[in-house]
């Protein structure tokens, strides 16, 4: 789409009209066909909306690099306070909308399924500050949480959930499961009566480890964490304290316990195949290691669950592109650069994640 185009059917209001008339030559399996089984979809997190502290306009760059390399999807976590007025959260700011639009456009130019997700949504977040509002108890807070999912689902009706998905709230911890499961229907319904045909994914309890078979009938998908053992994962990650453990190896030894591939099978991925078993299709909406953890050591832990994904059919979102966690720019001082138009690529894990 020329910049041209984009602008004028990004000023209607309506990101349905950024989808030409190619997006629907072919027929599109529903939504209730692609949440019984998703397509392997691998990718990238990207980080410009992630706190309402940044809040930058998606980089189309990111999208040109992750087809270049064959890849094919992006979860959006964002923070809903970056397009919501904090007087009024039923009044939304239409110029940061459009950039979520922009990053739409990007992955239906790119060919790259665009997940939005909230990272922050109205009375929950993992994040500091907390919420003044609790989303699983409080009604004001759960009108404001279908405000936000009905308006998403509003503005992307007609593009098709091939190209968008919405992943509810970012990893739903400390609830009850049946807690969780009546405000995630709740807004699932709101999201349907606007667009039925949309794919609703719900990240697992529990930091996203825990499935929820108490949403298996409810015709979405969910997501699934890389992130065990966390002693490796965020060796010295300030904000999980991780300064005070040992530096890791892989397989990870623990006085008598050996954490290994075979416990990252029996603990990570059989509760979710029993899931996905159900007719619920899964995703590891986010993995990664820190930049602190040996560069060895990390990429020796990421092919066994790059392995074990494969096998189980499930496609993944690495935590990030750029970053900490990703393959550009990422910060280690034990990885021999290559130079990315300015940008500094980590080649090693790059390969190592194509091959899956």
């Amino acid at each position: 789409m020329r910049r041209r185009d984009f602008l004028k059917a990004a000023a209607t209001g309506t990101a349905a009209a950024l989808v030409g008339p190619s997006a629907h030559a072919a027929p599109q399996p529903d939504a209730a066909q692609l949440a019984r089984k998703l397509p392997r979809w691998r990718g990238f997190n990207l980080l410009e909306k992630f706190n309402a502290g940044r809040n930058q306009p998606f980089v189309e760059s990111d999208f040109a690099w992750m087809a270049e390399w064959g890849f094919d999807f992006v979860r959006l976590p964002m923070d809903y306070r970056c397009w919501t007025d904090s007087d009024d959260p039923y009044r939304l700011d239409e110029k940061v909308l459009k950039e979520i639009d922009q990053a739409v456009a990007f992955g239906r130019k790119h060919g790259i399924h665009v997940d939005l997700n909230l990272h922050r949504a109205p009375g929950y977040t993992v994040a500091s500050p907390p919420e003044k509002l609790n989303l699983w108890t409080d009604e004001e807070a759960q009108k404001q949480f279908d405000f936000q999912w009905s308006q998403f689902a509003k503005r992307y009706q007609g593009i098709p959930s091939t190209q968008v998905s919405f992943d509810l709230v970012n990893e739903p911890a400390r609830i009850d499961p049946d807690d969780y499961a009546k405000v995630a229907r709740r807004v699932v319904a709101a999201i349907r009566e606007v667009d039925p045909q949309r794919l609703v994914v719900s990240d697992g309890l529990q930091w996203g480890r825990e499935p929820l078979l108490e949403l298996a009938d409810l015709g979405i998908a969910q997501s699934t964490r890389g992130y065990d053992p966390m002693e490796l994962s965020h060796y010295q990650a300030s904000w999980v304290n991780g300064q005070r453990w040992p530096e890791p190896t892989w397989p990870l030894k623990q006085g008598e316990r050996v954490i290994d591939r075979d416990w990252l099978y029996q603990n990570k991925i059989l509760p979710w195949k029993k899931l996905a078993q159900r007719g619920v299709g899964v995703h590891v909406g986010e993995w990664g290691c820190f930049n602190r953890t040996p560069h060895a050591v990390a990429l020796r832990w990421m092919r066994d669950f790059l392995e074990l994904w494969q096998e189980a059919g499930w496609g993944w979102a690495l935590w990030n592109l750029r970053g900490s966690f990703g393959v550009v720019d990422s910060g280690r001082n034990d990885v021999p650069y290559e130079d990315l138009h300015g940008h500094r690529l980590d080649r090693k894990m790059l390969d190592l994640l194509r091959q899956y």
